[in-house]
């Protein structure tokens, strides 16, 4: 079989036209996944946008809650320095130690230092506390053993109890 100018031609052409027609087939899945790419940015830059205003704002609420509990704790330990409180503080130290010594052993001095010396241990355990926010609302129990009939209480605006 002998190839002829004309079969060569359309050989060529074939070529010719076989690659014009991927190219264009190529343009168009390029051109379709430019548009998706461009859509997938989008959605992640929408994404991100979300994602640091959510982060701004627990960034803010948590520094507001840093300089809330900052503020509250030194109202507390401001609070706890209040002429009467280390009276009332060594009063509830002594309660929890005498209740602690009767149960364990009465008469008994070294047993009175170690009582002494566990009440004043939950003593600053409750005052870091939910145990504190407890007795606070319930009272000391120190106030319910030494009212008698014969005098009045009065309740300050910490919780304690005291007699006129």
């Amino acid at each position: 079989m002998e190839l002829s100018y004309l079969g060569i031609i359309y050989i060529i052409a074939a070529v010719v036209v076989g690659w014009f027609l991927s190219y264009i087939k190529s343009r168009f899945e390029v051109r379709t996944y430019k548009k998706e790419l461009k859509e997938y940015k989008e959605h992640l830059n929408r994404q991100m946008k979300l994602t640091n205003e959510g982060s701004k704002n627990l960034e803010d609420e948590l520094s507001n809650l840093k300089e809330a509990n900052e503020n509250l704790r030194v109202t507390v330990q401001t609070l706890g320095q209040k002429p009467g409180r280390a009276e009332i503080r060594l009063l509830n130290i002594y309660d929890g130690a005498l209740r602690k010594m009767m149960l364990k052993a009465p008469g008994f001095s070294s047993a009175w230092e170690v009582a002494l010396q566990e009440s004043e241990r939950e003593y600053e355990e409750n005052e870091k506390g939910l145990k504190s926010i407890i007795k606070k609302v319930f009272g000391p129990s120190i106030s319910h053993n030494t009212e008698s009939p014969h005098t009045t209480n009065n309740f300050k605006e910490d919780g304690f109890n005291t007699q006129k």
